[in-house]
């Protein structure tokens, strides 16, 4: 089997940016998580489960900017279904911190 190629590996995960138009605490997660609604512009509006309650209020996190990975499936998570996934780092603590674009880019726009 021939070796995959850093590059296409990289090119198979879908990475967007949207927009957090609404988040509220998901109910019935194992880990405390928020329910988060997200404008990906042309690829539509698209909810996700994350584990953010640690740094983040669901009132600062509405208006913000992510990067999203949309094309991992579709995973319930407390009967919601989370169909991107947000990207984020742990701190020092262990808290995710939010990977976001450093100005204002058209939503939907590919990660590359």
């Amino acid at each position: 089997m021939a070796p995959i190629d850093p590059l296409d590996a990289f090119e198979t995960l879908d990475l967007r940016v949207g927009r957090v138009t609404a988040a509220e605490p998901l109910a019935g997660a194992k880990k405390p998580a928020y329910k988060l609604t997200i404008d990906l512009g042309p690829l539509g509006v698209r909810g996700s489960s994350a584990q953010l309650t640690r740094l983040y209020r669901p009132e600062e996190l509405i208006g913000r900017s992510v990067i999203a990975a949309v094309n991992l499936g579709v995973r319930r998570i407390a009967g919601f279904a989370s169909e991107v996934l947000v990207l984020g780092v742990p701190d020092e603590h262990g808290r995710v911190v939010l990977l976001s674009t450093e100005r204002d880019v058209p939503l939907g726009g590919r990660v590359f």
